[in-house]
């Protein structure tokens, strides 16, 4: 049977990744909205390829360079927040919410009250918004899959099972490509050494928090809200090899382990094929070629964004999205050549001191959250 797909930050690693599985599938896959902040010439090939219903870039300027890469299609090409969110609000019967950082949180939060499926790669929504956001999975009866391979393993993990019978769950992180840094070498850490992960192929963005460490930190505020098992029943390690992605260990003492390769294409096909499966191109893991599995505790001295962000959830309310906020100001900043690798955290840190705003009750109220953020992480910028 056909389905219905729109997918929201197409051109990233994300939306290629998902992408390429339905050109592997293409006869059962009826593409209604593709998104991107700008990249219009690369969205509007994707949009041609996959007969799109409709290309929205997040960037309002970009929209002309759009149209004019779609002149002659019958594809309608349109642009800014509420285009975008406009485009969540299409039926559909899976929304893939694959939009970098706070950017994602308007359309996620529209595709959700469809009452349909939604794909979620976007951390930073849930994060941000979690309390908000689960209201209204609830309220609409929305089907939320975990993209995240961490999160994808969890849910893997806990399928048939009852929450009351975990006794722990357990993220793994792979440590990034810093884990055996000395604090020197972190201090003088580049952007391009930050970015090149040494397992996954990611955004910018991301791959910057899986080198500091918060991407796992996100991802534990994120477990907290998917999988309501209290605070004290979640736990991270570091494994560097990346093959088990999370595991799920039992009252009884089962552990119950998720094994993959390094490629998102794998959760991300668990969440089109849900609650089925479906043939990919993915290379089989091969045990004994990989050898041996290794697994270390984090240490949150040099890599301090686990612990500011089991902080952060155990303050609950509107932290978490001051956390969030702060990380990528800092992010960026980094990424421009402004301030050191070590600095993420700490311009973080000093946020969540300065700002404790009360819990979001909507939408609205997260956004101010946000913008408050990320104007008190701005001013810690200019004296770091």
């Amino acid at each position: 049977m056909t389905r219905s797909i729109s997918i929201f930050g197409a051109t990233g690693s994300i939306g290629d990744s998902t992408l390429d599985l339905i050109r592997h599938d293409r006869a059962n896959w009826n593409v209604v909205a593709l998104s991107a902040n700008c990249s219009a010439e690369k969205l509007a090939k994707l949009a041609i390829e996959f007969d799109a219903q409709i290309a929205v870039v997040g960037d309002e300027a970009c929209l002309p360079e759009l149209r004019q890469h779609l002149s002659g299609t019958q594809i309608e090409a349109a642009g800014g927040a509420q285009a975008l969110c406009d485009a969540a609000a299409r039926p559909v019967d899976l929304a893939v919410a694959a939009i970098v950082g706070c950017a994602g949180l308007a359309p996620t939060m529209r595709a959700i009250e469809q009452g349909n499926t939604v794909a979620l790669a976007n951390k930073e929504a849930l994060v941000s918004a979690g309390e908000v956001m689960t209201r209204l999975v609830a309220q609409h009866g929305t089907t939320l899959l975990p993209v995240d391979s961490e999160h994808n393993a969890i849910f893997q993990c806990l399928e048939g099972n009852n929450l009351d019978d975990v006794r722990w769950i357990t993220l793994t992180a792979s440590g990034g490509p810093f884990r055996t840094k000395t604090m020197a070498e972190l201090e003088a850490a580049t952007p391009a050494q930050a970015v090149a992960h040494p397992n996954w192929d990611m955004g910018a963005k991301i791959s910057v928090d899986s080198a500091t460490m918060m991407n796992k930190g996100l991802e534990f505020i994120e477990a907290f809200h998917l999988f309501p098992v209290g605070l004290d029943r979640l736990r991270i390690i570091v494994h560097p090899q990346s093959i088990i992605h999370s595991m799920v260990e039992y009252r009884d003492g089962s552990t119950l382990a998720q094994l993959g390769p390094s490629d998102m294409r794998v959760p991300i096909a668990s969440t089109l094929a849900y609650p089925a499966r479906m043939d990919t191109t993915c290379q089989p893991l091969d045990l004994a070629t990989i050898g041996n599995l290794s697994f270390f505790a984090p240490d949150e001295e040099r890599f301090p964004a686990t612990r500011l962000a089991r902080e952060a959830a155990h303050a609950g309310g509107g932290t978490p999205a001051v956390l969030n906020a702060a990380n990528e100001v800092a992010v960026a900043a980094f990424l421009a050549g402004q301030i050191r690798f070590t600095q993420i955290s700490a311009i973080a840190a000093r946020t969540l001191d300065t700002y404790v705003p009360p819990a979001p009750q909507s939408l609205g109220d997260v956004l101010a959250v946000d913008a408050e953020a990320r104007a008190r992480a701005g001013e810690m910028l200019e004296i770091a």
